[in-house]
């Protein structure tokens, strides 16, 4: 009975009227419709880099256009969303319209309008032809309205998602205006070093006009392109939407294509999380392993320290073991970089107190005044008066660009000699080399004057690296350090990011005995300005939860991670602050990433990362 009153309600629905293909026809340019520029068209995108794209200038009537965007403006509502891979305000799925009584649509009638002759058989033909994608299903809509404002961005990645066969962007800027370059918002597309290796720097980019559409061939693995940020307060307005592989009872239907399509195409997600490219990524995870002799060391401390609340209540730091407490001579040395209120007794009993209740510690002034200082000056120096290189191959040792841009893009320091990836074979001799990182050995290969900054932040690597630090870390957290990774990163503004990724679990460490399976990870955040606490400029470093397992990934685009609307997913939001450690014991349930640092930054992202593998003693 239910599906019947549903059945009788639905056909009881007004349905838009099909409109006739002269129609259709005489609302795009005419030009269009011309074999001549079709075909030229066709040659054109067959011989575009990085992959095939194309866009054509006046597509649709002018007329009709400036009404869908005065309707936008008055009856669409935007919503602000952001995440690891965008900023922008974006409204609901037009294909949702689809369902609707026509009598609801008419306060959008020129945007239905304009949606249907997008999908019509005549224009889709031309769209398949130019492009040679192949036949596009019209029942299967899929498109949605995005105003990129100041700050709003979407990073790289490559649409496939699902059945997706070509991508479409119309502009819908100002009328009447030149859209500037220099006001950002251009569609930049990424060569690919192999197949789901993207370059780490554009190589095409579109200015967007008013009236002009872009569109590419969804290649899996090829079709790699960004928005850059809107750098201006202009309102940069699109429609966004995809053309499908047939579905059953079109032209060109094929059975099980889909299903093929969707099993053999993965989602960029899904290409960050495959072994198979780990390869292709630089720097590696990889954590390299201490000495058995430290390890056992650090036991001895832990087990010696680890005990129960009530005796650590009443017993003070000094008098729990000889062999847990820190000598002079190594106090001596902490204090040449740490400071002092961090290491007497008292100091450390509160530090450990309060990781062992949460799993987290904030320690703000961590390094002393001395060394905090001159590393302020030094690297404040950098920002004003040295250029930063932003293009891959502009990049000098010790520096080196993060890969693939899928994943994350910054510059870093990783004690290793410099390496360029402009090819596959760049990538596979840097493999070959199986090189350890060596900060000593690096600092002799720098001109310290030309290199004063990297100089002194590889001192302050070298001190973290030391047995001592690792004993204090030992003894602040109760975990016994097995490996380490320690890397100098720089993330420029306008440039550089981290994605949402989980912690990549040390294959050597699995079977160590008491090993838990989680990573201790730390950021010395060296960020010289100020204005970041509003996230607006982004910079920020998120731990979220990822344990929802009913995300439609099918449906949702796959290459984005969401916050929900009350963030209860959001663990720890870390905005960059000068001369601020930042401790997390991690586990695979948790991701993280630095969020896209904007233009309006007033300097660059500076940190120094740690992880450690750890295991607790019994």
């Amino acid at each position: 009975m239910k599906r019947s009153s549903e059945s009788q309600r639905h056909q009881s629905k007004a349905k838009q009227p099909v409109m006739e293909e002269d129609k259709v026809k005489s609302l795009f340019n005419e030009k269009i419709w011309d074999p001549e520029f079709q075909q030229g068209l066709k040659s054109e995108i067959s011989a575009s880099k990085p992959y095939n794209w194309g866009s054509i200038r006046d597509l649709v009537n002018d007329d009709l256009l400036r009404a869908v965007r005065k309707e936008i403006e008055t009856e669409i509502h935007f919503t602000k969303k952001e995440t690891d891979i965008y900023k922008v305000n974006q409204s609901g799925d037009l294909a949702n319209l689809s369902g609707l009584d026509w009598s609801d649509l008419s306060r959008l009638p020129n945007l239905c309008k304009l949606r249907e002759i997008l999908y019509s058989s005549v224009y889709r033909d031309v769209i398949s032809y130019v492009t040679g994608a192949g036949k596009l299903s019209g029942s299967k809509m899929d498109m949605s309205i995005n105003t990129y404002t100041k700050g709003c961005h979407l990073l790289t990645h490559d649409d496939v998602i699902g059945s997706r066969r070509v991508s479409f962007i119309l502009y819908l800027p100002e009328p009447g205006k030149t859209w500037k370059e220099h006001y950002g918002g251009g569609l930049r597309l990424f060569p690919s070093i192999v197949a789901n290796v993207p370059h780490s720097d554009h190589s095409a980019k579109l200015v967007p006009q008013f009236n002009q559409i872009a569109f590419f061939h969804v290649q899996p693995g090829f079709s790699f392109h960004d928005v850059e940020e809107v750098r201006v307060n202009k309102h940069r307005l699109s429609i966004q939407g995809w053309y499908h592989i047939p579905q059953e009872n079109e032209p060109g239907y094929i059975a099980g294509e889909e299903e093929k399509w969707v099993q053999t195409n993965t989602s960029t997600l899904a290409q960050l999380e495959s072994s198979v490219l780990q390869d292709y990524e630089f720097p590696k995870s990889e954590r390299d392993i201490l000495p058995y002799h430290q390890v056992k060391h650090f036991e001895k401390i832990i087990a010696a320290n680890d005990v129960s609340d009530e005796v650590k209540d009443e017993t003070p730091l000094s008098a729990i073991s000889d062999v847990g407490i820190l000598t002079d001579s190594e106090v001596e040395y902490l204090a040449e970089f740490l400071s002092e209120n961090y290491l007497s007794e008292q100091g450390i009993k509160n530090l450990q107190q309060t990781f062992l209740e949460k799993s987290h510690l904030q320690i703000d002034s961590f390094l002393n005044e001395e060394k905090s200082e001159l590393l302020k000056k030094l690297i404040k120096s950098d920002e004003l008066e040295k250029e930063c290189p932003y293009n891959a191959s502009e990049v000098r040792n010790p520096w080196k660009t993060a890969i693939p841009p899928h994943k994350w893009r910054y510059l870093y320091i990783d004690g290793k000699s410099h390496e360029k990836f402009g090819s596959e074979q760049d990538i596979l001799n840097t493999l070959n080399k199986e090189e350890l990182p060596n900060y000593t050995l690096l600092r002799k290969t720098l001109d310290p004057s030309a290199n004063e900054t990297e100089c002194k932040l590889i001192d302050v690597v070298e001190f973290l690296q030391s047995s001592i630090f690792k004993k204090y870390l030992a003894l602040v957290t109760l975990l016994c350090p097995l490996s380490e990774q320690i890397m100098i990163r720089r993330f420029r503004p306008g440039k550089d990011f981290t994605l949402a990724t989980q912690i990549n679990k040390s294959e050597l460490l699995k079977n160590v005995e008491g090993y838990v399976d989680a990573v201790l990870e730390g950021s010395l955040c060296l960020t010289p300005t100020d204005g970041w606490g509003s996230g607006e400029v982004g910079g920020y470093e998120l731990y979220m939860d990822n344990q929802d397992d009913n995300a439609d990934k099918d449906v949702e685009d796959a290459a984005v991670y969401k916050t929900d609307d009350t963030g209860d997913s959001v663990l720890i939001n870390k905005p960059p602050q000068w001369n601020s450690f930042n401790l997390v014991l991690r586990d695979e349930s948790v991701l993280q990433f630095i969020k896209y640092v904007s233009w309006a930054a007033k300097s660059s992202r500076w940190d120094i990362s740690m992880q450690w593998d750890v295991k607790t003693v019994e």
